[in-house]
């Protein structure tokens, strides 16, 4: 399946099916966790209300699953979701935690960019990075929308705007406290020292791409952690973030 996908996702792909160490160990605190809890800062859902007040019963996808613990959340709330992925690895971690734990829902391997499942099928659609920042959003975007129900929403976690202009081109460096790049153009990042590609827009793209696949933008939530709040991403220290938001969630809904 993997020879079908474009250049960016199958070098995404093999990047991410190296990385089980930490993957495990993410996996296995965020599957256990007393309650949602999200992003680079952990900031818990009580705080962020990012979910519907009641999923019970919804038909919901994560798109870019990765090891599916948003799914594992949505499912304890008694949402019905499904979990897709292009990273066979990432499935396979998945699988292991809903068999320790008991907790069994639909795993799919995809991709955000054509995702293999019914229209108009699903009342949610989320992704916490996954699709959001991994697939071509000209491409995934368009297929949220063509799985939602009329007044279905779109919940999308990334990396900010202001984030991305200000990290350096050398991967893994974090961000300082000056531009560096144009905003104007913002779609697929590359790094010197990196074979990942990610994708990130500006916010008049963002909310023009929205308009156009008849997604109503709700809200835009720039993440603040809390004071003290300690992250472990290279790309970001909690200095930074508290003063800039490095995070930021996109809520849509389906006309």
């Amino acid at each position: 399946m993997a020879h079908q996908f474009p250049d960016y996702l199958r070098a995404n792909i093999l990047a991410w099916e190296g990385r089980r160490g930490d993957q495990l160990e993410l996996a296995r605190n965020r599957w256990t966790a007393d309650q949602p809890r999200w992003g680079q800062f952990e900031v818990p859902e009580s705080s962020l209300r990012l979910l519907p007040d009641n999923l019970e019963g919804a038909d919901a996808v994560e798109l870019g699953c990765g090891t599916a613990y948003v799914s594992a959340w949505l499912a304890r709330r008694g949402a019905q979701p499904v979990g897709v992925d292009p990273t066979p690895g990432q499935l396979r971690i998945a699988r292991q935690f809903q068999t320790e734990l008991g907790l069994s829902f639909p795993l799919v391997l995809g991709a955000g960019e054509q995702v293999p499942l019914r229209s108009r099928a699903f009342d949610f659609v989320i992704s916490e990075y996954g699709a959001a920042i991994w697939a071509d959003p000209y491409r995934w975007v368009p297929e949220a929308a063509r799985l939602l129900r009329p007044g279905g929403e779109l919940v999308f976690v990334g990396n900010s705007s202001l984030l991305m202009l200000c990290l350096p081109d050398d991967a893994g460096q974090p961000a300082t406290g000056h531009l560096q790049r144009s905003q104007f153009g913002m779609h697929r990042f590359e790094w010197s020292d990196d074979p990942q590609v990610d994708f990130h827009l500006g916010h008049g793209d963002w909310i023009r791409l929205l308009r156009a696949n008849h997604l109503e933008v709700l809200d835009l939530i720039e993440i603040r952690p809390p004071p003290g709040r300690e992250g472990d991403h290279p790309l970001v220290t909690s200095d930074w973030a508290l003063r800039w938001p490095c995070e930021e969630v996109w809520r849509a809904r389906r006309q």
